[in-house]
């Protein structure tokens, strides 16, 4: 008998606090996400830069926070997943202390764009990936929800205390802030962050002989070159497109679309910009059940299924958004809110657990790749939208177009085809 069937099982499966572990990560390094936002005004009133130079430097964070996914996931492969995201949250922690030095704004494209953009997307949708497909069989769909919800959850916490810090002691305080947070993860990290279970002589969680899980990966060769293979390979495969042209629309729907211009067309209707932001903030809040919820879902139902309902319905909602609107909230309102909140990122674990069947071991490069496309989505809905807004003095034929793509995404998710998982490089 080998090892990995003699050792004796634990209460408690060492998968669940890598998963901790992986969670309070996801939060730490969400702390940034919260600070662009707050420190747009006061970098333009101390610097005089304008929105569009800053606007800029939030772009290239965007840009490189889906890009660097893939080739993340490949790095986590060869070197293990540990000592890629310590190096990834020092970035983050480096890229937003320096800020309360910088003098010129292209200081703060290299800071806040290419050394936190990097840093933040080592730790993004790939890392929920290779966490979830090395240490669980089963519960697969729920634990890639929960950690997905990481990223919401670090918004949440942070977004009030960076506001706050910012108001009363100044935006170097809060950047600060920020960067003392991501770098209290690594010690747990060192300590309690582990690459894979065959390491250390166990087997995934729900892991049997009929399916014992992935094996510990061989690699060899350049991480970059892995990464950049396996999409050439997978760009041949039907289902890479029609995951990524579904994920595409998800950002553009989310992040691209409602993140970036709910407030402006709220005030449209005369609503306050505070109480939009309170809306705004609202969505974040059932984020979280509802990545879970759809986690959970994963794990009993045909993820194909789960992603047309998740399109279908996030489609009905921007169909009816721009008569929801008001100078004041109305109880529809709320209910766009709820629902928009509970559908927000529920599409990550079903589209992660195609992924992984479709491609195997090598599931969470490729995932990284259909991220890419989901921030790729993103930035064109938000240049688009504004670029609407500025012709026809109205959001509203930016969201019906939105809702028309979701209906493309129902269908590309029904036209995916389920099949055993291989390897492609």
């Amino acid at each position: 008998m080998t090892l990995l069937e003699t050792r004796p099982s634990r209460r408690v499966h060492p998968a669940w606090s890598v998963a901790a572990v992986a969670f309070v990560t996801l939060v730490g390094a969400a702390a940034f996400r919260s600070v662009p936002g707050v420190l747009m005004d006061p970098l333009h009133m101390e610097f005089g830069w304008s929105h569009a130079t800053i606007g800029f430097a939030v772009s290239v964070n965007m840009a490189l926070f889906g890009l660097f996914s893939p080739f993340a996931a490949a790095l986590m492969d060869r070197f293990g997943v540990r000592p890629v995201v310590v190096v990834a949250l020092l970035l983050v922690s480096i890229g937003s202390g320096l800020t309360v030095f910088m003098t010129a704004a292209w200081q703060l494209v290299l800071l806040w764009g290419v050394c936190v953009g990097v840093g933040t997307g080592s730790m993004s949708m790939a890392f929920v990936a290779t966490v979830s497909a090395r240490w669980f069989v089963t519960r697969r769909g729920l634990v890639s929800g929960i950690l997905t919800a990481g990223n919401a959850t670090g918004q949440l916490v942070f977004l009030p205390v960076v506001a706050a810090v910012a108001t009363h002691h100044g935006w170097r305080s809060a950047a600060l802030t920020a960067s003392v947070a991501a770098l209290a993860v690594v010690p747990l990290v060192l300590l309690f962050l582990r690459n894979h279970p065959h390491d250390h002589g166990l087997r995934a969680y729900g892991a049997t002989d009929a399916d014992p899980g992935p094996a510990r990966s061989a690699a060899v060769g350049s991480s970059a070159g892995r990464a950049v293979r396996v999409l050439l390979t997978a760009a041949r495969t039907p289902t890479f497109w029609l995951l990524a042209g579904g994920f595409a629309i998800c950002g553009a729907t989310t992040n691209g679309l409602i993140a970036t211009h709910f407030i402006p067309a709220a005030g449209d209707h005369g609503m306050p910009a505070t109480t939009a932001a309170g809306l705004l903030a609202l969505v974040g809040v059932f984020d979280v059940g509802g990545t879970i919820c759809s986690g959970w879902l994963t794990d009993r139902v045909d993820p194909r299924r789960l992603l047309v309902a998740y399109y279908s319905l996030r489609g009905v909602g921007l169909l009816l958004l721009p008569s929801l609107l008001h100078p004041s909230v109305q109880p529809s309102t709320l209910v766009f809110v709820i629902f928009y909140g509970l559908d927000w990122v529920a599409t990550v674990p079903p589209t992660v657990m195609l992924a992984r069947e479709a491609y195997g071991d090598d599931g969470p490069i490729v995932f990284g790749w259909v991220f890419a496309s989901h921030q790729l989505g993103a930035a064109l809905a938000a240049t688009g939208a504004g670029i609407v807004r500025d012709q026809t003095g109205s959001y509203t034929p930016a969201f019906l177009a939105a809702a028309a793509l979701c209906v493309v995404a129902a269908v590309l998710s029904v036209v995916v085809q389920r099949r055993p998982a291989t390897r492609l490089a």
